[in-house]
């Protein structure tokens, strides 16, 4: 699936990623290739970014979550 990590001042991640787990506002989530469209607000805390080769983890300060047609875009509002 294709993935963007956006914040306010800077596009923080754009890529192919297999897997990505959020700090939802309701409790932690994930999200895998093909999966049902969602819309869902994030709380502080991890994004963890599996691309298959490695794991990244971006802390990030709140924001939303869009998924839809295997496209995942994530406005947050900061990345500490």
């Amino acid at each position: 699936m294709n993935l963007e990590i956006i914040t306010p001042d800077k596009r923080v991640f754009s890529g192919e990623a297999i897997a990505v787990t959020f700090p939802g506002t309701e409790g932690q989530f994930q999200v895998l290739n093909s999966h049902a469209p969602l819309v869902s607000t994030l709380g502080r805390g991890d994004v963890v970014v599996d691309t298959g080769a490695v794991k990244q983890v971006y802390i990030i300060d709140g924001g939303v979550v869009e998924v839809l047609n295997n496209k995942v875009l994530v406005l947050a509002e900061a990345v500490l």
